[in-house]
């Protein structure tokens, strides 16, 4: 009896060391977590390109040195928890009730002062901070993010929601009188006179962006960001040039084309230098008039070459950058299951896009687009006019299809053993060894064309690295990097990742995928990169909650997502067309169970039969993709590809949720979050862009002829000020 005593003893103590080591090591995690996303602001002295270029090769060899440092310590490392974390980046918005114009609010820098010394206060005290802030790309942006990573359980994501609410609040409670935090993608007048308070003034031939819409003031005075602005035009040879298709209403000028801003106006500004920094040549037609009379008629796309007819035309980096999102990062329980993950993920990142829409407006015209992510990527893109093909190669080492900041262009496949973990398998993330019971890979998935340095991808390969996970980095570092510090150039390539992440993290894709960091109890991760910001807390909660919650059914379900990758980019393109939820088709593989068996756990799916082709994709409506379609055999006959059944994401993710043992009052929230993704695929509910939209096109002073003035700005952002302050649904917007 005694022995039997002892026995239980100890393990009732072994019980309580180990619930002790895991509260130590997620303290270490945390720590840990905050340094490494703190550790790509450091501070230092930053290279100007001429000096930057010299050590591209140095950066270049010892990334990837550090890389398979990573990979051969950590490519075994399997049973992590999912822990998980989301990424809300902030517009603060100044209110002038007097003149009834808002602009964004230069001062916001100094309210992040104060968030990061509150954090840094609570985690020196050994105290726990509820969020974690950081610097954004505007001087008007905060960003912030769960101060711990949310936890494992169905359970843990009921504190999504009130940990959103609570930085919303706490960065309003630091803002002066007449400043307000607000969830908007994309400031409706950014690069209009007068967008920003205190006011500031372009300088097009001065400073890091050289901008004839937007001043060096509304840049972060952090080194990293005014440095990566200049470097970029630097290395492209010429200004970044943005272009959206201007919203044509019935008084909107055909064929519509801009004048002058008044910064050109100045007859002190070099025009010569202006025009130079264009990225085609430039034809000649008007510059001399333009010298001579700078108050003269002439339009933009007649004096600026980049700038087209019918376009809304943007020229620094602050259009993009300075655009909100919502990102999500997750913890797999292994490698191998991380990169199943990126690859079904990346096959739904452009419907997540077009649902989340949110970004009708830029520069003061409503846009004939509802999205962001071109604008964004336009506005990174530090491609040479060799790498673009607008010249042959000369002195460039590649031709690259794509801007930094795009849509993936290989799958990782889940790897040559297949084998691992799967944490859908346990609430509690202990990752037992059952793998799916396929491996649906296949190369011909691959069908776009890889750009790849083949030096590197030789050096991958020898240290152990599976071609695939080769060729996807041996992609990413063709890139050359943006930001170096010169008090960085000598590091410890066993200890550190400064020389990766340098690379790592200015490709900006729609999936990212990252190893742990060394010497770290961080495992490797999958971030989601695609969606907008929503104007609510209980909207970006839902739309959070939902990407994770996808990935919980894809491994549980065993589903397999997997289309041509060239496909995924056609749908990249619809998704930012106007009302693309409701008008636009996506591709979307008919048969996405892997496993038989489990299709008759979410009931009648309309799997396809042996005799189809199991890899055949049909184009659907963002509706049948989320909630499914039923369509019956036309006269009884066999059915049509525009026919067949299709599950629908929503109804498996509701599934799985019946499945699990939880609580009655979180599988109601959680499917509150699920109604409104559900809505907004089938138009139940509108967009945010649509919501917007509308909103402009209702008000009073609005003219029809696309321009959103300082009186309709005013109105919709004290609008979405307002939205941002309730608390779960608005009706109308996040609720029938």
């Amino acid at each position: 009896m005694k022995k039997k005593h002892r026995t239980q003893e100890r393990k009732r103590e072994g019980e309580r060391e180990r619930e002790r080591e895991r509260e130590r090591r997620e303290r270490e995690r945390e720590r840990e977590r905050v340094c490494c996303e703190m550790g790509l602001l450091s501070v230092g002295t930053p290279l100007p390109w001429e000096q930057a270029r010299k050590h591209a090769p140095h950066v270049r060899k010892h990334g990837i040195a550090q890389l398979t440092n990573i990979w051969r310590r950590l490519k075994d490392r399997k049973r992590d928890r999912l822990y998980w974390g989301d990424e809300i980046e902030y517009t603060v918005v100044r209110f002038d009730e007097g003149s009834k114009i808002a602009t964004v609010s230069l001062d916001a820098h100094d309210t992040l002062e104060i968030l990061e010394n509150l954090e840094k206060a609570a985690l020196q005290s050994g105290n726990p901070f509820p969020s974690s802030w950081k610097p954004e790309y505007g001087r008007y942006m905060l960003e912030g993010t769960p101060g711990q990573p949310y936890g494992s359980t169905l359970n843990d994501l009921l504190t999504v929601e009130p940990n959103m609410r609570d930085r919303r609040k706490l960065a309003q409670s630091y803002l002066p009188k007449g400043d307000a935090v607000v969830t908007i993608t994309s400031f409706p007048r950014l690069g209009c006179p007068g967008f920003a308070g205190p006011s500031a003034k372009p300088t097009p031939n001065d400073g890091c962006s050289h901008s004839i819409f937007v001043s060096n003031d509304a840049i972060n005075p952090h080194p990293r960001f005014r440095t990566l602005t200049a470097n970029i035009r630097e290395r492209r040879g010429a200004k970044v040039a943005i272009n959206m298709p201007i919203y044509k209403d019935v008084n909107t000028p055909d064929p519509f084309l801009e004048r002058l801003p008044p910064s050109l106006e100045d007859p002190t500004v070099n025009m010569d230098a202006v025009i130079s920094e264009s990225n085609f040549s430039c034809p000649g037609l008007a510059l001399k008039e333009a010298k001579s009379d700078r108050s003269s008629t002439l339009t933009l796309p007649e004096v600026i070459p980049d700038a087209l007819p019918n376009h809304i035309y943007m020229d620094c980096m602050c259009f993009g950058m300075g655009c909100s999102c919502l990102q999500v990062t997750f913890q797999a329980c292994s490698v191998e299951e991380a990169r199943r993950l990126y690859d079904q993920l990346a096959v739904v990142t452009p419907i997540m896009l077009a649902l989340s829409a949110a970004a009708p407006i830029f520069r003061g015209y409503l846009a004939d687009v509802d999205c962001r992510w071109n604008v964004i990527s336009g506005s990174v893109d530090d491609r040479t006019r060799e790498e673009q093909s607008i010249l042959p190669l000369k002195t460039s080492t590649f031709q690259i299809p794509k801007s930094r900041y795009a849509s993936v262009s290989t799958y990782l496949s889940p790897g040559p053993s297949n084998l691992g973990c799967n944490s859908a398998l346990d609430e509690y993330g202990s990752g037992e060894a059952k793998p799916p019971k396929g491996n649906f890979w296949k190369p011909k998935y691959n069908d776009i064309p890889l750009v790849q340095d083949q030096e590197i991808f030789r050096e991958l390969v020898a240290n152990d690295m599976d071609e695939y996970l080769a060729r996807h980095y041996a992609h990413l570092f063709i890139r050359d990097p943006l930001v170096i510090f010169e008090e960085l150039l000598s590091v410890d390539d066993t200890t550190s990742s400064d020389h990766f992440e340098n690379i790592q993290s200015t490709n900006w894709q729609t999936m990212r995928f990252k190893p742990p960091p060394p010497n770290s109890s961080i495992g490797w991760r999958v971030e989601f990169r695609s969606m907008e910001i929503q104007l609510t807390d209980f909207e970006n909660a839902a739309f959070a909650v939902f990407v994770v919650l996808l990935t919980r059914t894809i491994l549980s379900f065993d589903l397999n997502l997997y289309i041509p990758l060239s496909k995924v980019d056609e749908n990249m393109s619809s998704a930012h067309h106007r009302d693309a939820v409701l008008k636009d088709k996506f591709y979307f593989r008919r048969n996405i169970f892997g496993d038989s068996a489990k299709e008759g756990a979410v009931a009648e799916s309309g799997s396809e039969s042996s005799d189809v082709d199991q890899d055949a994709f049909d184009q659907m409506t963002v509706d049948e993709i989320m909630n499914g379609s039923k369509k019956p055999p036309s006269n009884g006959g066999p059915t049509s590809s525009s026919e067949r059944n299709f599950p629908g994401l929503i109804p498996l993710i509701r599934s799985y949720l019946a499945t699990s043992p939880i609580p009655a009052a979180t599988q109601i929230k959680l499917s509150s979050y699920l109604d409104l993704i559900s809505h907004r695929a089938s138009g139940a509910l509108p967009t945010a862009a649509k919501w917007m939209r509308s909103f402009v096109m209702r008000h009073p002073a609005y003219k029809h002829d696309s321009v959103v003035s300082d009186e309709i700005n005013f109105d919709l952002v004290r609008a979405v000020a307002e939205l941002g302050n309730a608390e779960g649904p608005v009706a109308g917007l996040s609720s029938l």
